[in-house]
């Protein structure tokens, strides 16, 4: 697969970004285009693995080293078609998946891993420039009909598969646009919509239905369902978030990703909001709780609307630069990862634990006077917090954690009241 020297020719490479300075003013996907010379150089680094550990690392088995010699030979037509025999919506993945492909890549031992991510990617835009990805509707009808209830990647994935086995299919979405996460949960500066409805074009050339404002068992009827159609399909995503359960979690000003991203989804898809219930980090001092992908998806966006400052909170010990040895090859490695949003800017904690918020007599917790409460746990330096570059606290809270740190032997939590709301 690939070339057999390619991996001692040529170095992992990826993308570049477009500028900081740019991108934080516009809605626009943050990379540049790869030219086809570097992903084929890419393709060539994939190696003739005994076992690639890549297929099983990958969510939908994708046949990567295939796909990835294709590249490498200039058969971008075959590499789509081959990408297309395991996943629907390459165009994605491509973009938002954590790639644990690359995690488990054999490469991966002792260099750089293949960056399949970014081939996945470069194989089906160039599909759709080519005019190689076209609706394929089925040859026969069965006569049956199906019902895919949710919009999301899953929903959308079974009613293409279904539509192409020749059923008839109808999707359910209770929002005002098809998509689910895809459409809402997912920044634009990450997906731009035009891709999703890139791919709704075709599924719709190809003769699925899509039913939007359809909440069933709320203004649809399960039972009226049970009766039109032969099957159901339940793919309704999970948008029970978790919530954080400490006194003053109930102060105006505190919100769920899953109400602040979506917002601004719909304002760049155009929609006028309501003024009374915008959520907007414009001109705030904002704090993020949670380090993970959702938490950097609010980062990026925070960063979009100009706020006075961020602060992100994460609650383990920050992770080593390199992967861990608790997380071995090809397991998914426990170790640092920047995401392009802590690039733009921001404060990264580790090892805070909130532990109650406080607020005014008005209920908000949007005052400069008030706090957010926290605890810091084993994982930090002898300051109480980590103090490199971007990762930076006031020197009261410094001091406060640092005495309390000693008071205590490092030798279990202590409450320390972080200032964060103020930055320096």
């Amino acid at each position: 697969m690939g070339k057999v020297t390619g991996f001692i020719e040529h170095s992992r490479d990826l993308p570049r970004r477009h500028q900081v300075t740019e991108r934080v003013n516009d809605w626009f996907e943050i990379y540049q285009d790869f030219p086809e010379t570097k992903v084929r150089q890419q393709g060539a680094r994939c190696m003739d693995c005994g076992v690639p550990f890549c297929h099983t690392g990958c969510p939908v088995n994708n046949i990567i080293p295939d796909w990835n010699d294709l590249v490498y030979r200039g058969r971008w037509k075959d590499a789509v078609r081959q990408l297309h025999a395991t996943n629907n919506f390459p165009e994605f993945t491509g973009r938002i998946c954590p790639a644990p492909c690359e995690a488990s890549c054999v490469l991966g031992i002792n260099q750089p891993p293949v960056a399949i991510k970014q081939i996945e990617k470069n194989i089906v835009e160039r599909g759709f420039e080519e005019g190689w990805i076209l609706p394929e509707p089925p040859r026969h009808q069965t006569g049956k009909k199906v019902a895919v209830i949710g919009s999301g990647p899953a929903g959308l994935a079974a009613a293409q598969q279904l539509c192409r086995a020749g059923h008839g299919v109808t999707v359910y979405e209770k929002a005002d646009r098809i998509g689910g996460l895809l459409r809402y949960g997912i920044p634009e500066f990450k997906l731009e919509k035009r891709i999703v409805d890139r791919r709704l074009r075709q599924m719709e050339a190809e003769g699925v239905r899509f039913v939007t404002n359809a909440h069933v068992g709320e203004n649809v009827e399960v039972e009226k369902l049970k009766r039109e159609y032969d099957a159901i399909v339940l793919a309704g995503g999970s948008e029970r978030p978790r919530d954080l359960i400490v006194p003053g979690r109930e102060l105006k000003g505190i919100h769920f990703a899953m109400e602040f991203l979506p917002q601004q989804n719909r304002r760049c898809e155009g929609d006028a909001l309501d003024p009374a219930w915008n959520i907007l980090a414009s001109g705030k001092r904002v704090i993020i709780i949670g380090g993970g992908d959702t938490g950097a998806d609010c980062l990026g966006t925070c960063h979009r609307q100009k706020p006075q400052s961020v602060h992100q909170f994460e609650i383990m010990p920050i992770p080593p630069n390199e992967r861990s040895p608790q997380t071995p090859w090809p397991l998914w490695p426990m170790q640092l990862r920047t995401e392009p949003a802590h690039e733009e800017g921001g404060t990264r904690d580790w090892s805070i634990a909130t532990t109650r918020l406080t607020g005014d007599e008005d209920g908000n917790v949007a005052d400069s006077r008030h706090r957010l409460h926290a605890r810091c746990g084993p994982g930090v330096d002898c300051d109480g917090f980590p103090r490199s570059g971007a990762q930076r606290h006031d020197r009261t809270t410094r001091n406060r954690a640092r005495s309390t740190w000693k008071r205590s032997n490092r030798r279990q939590l202590h409450d320390v009241h972080a200032r964060c709301l103020r930055d320096r």
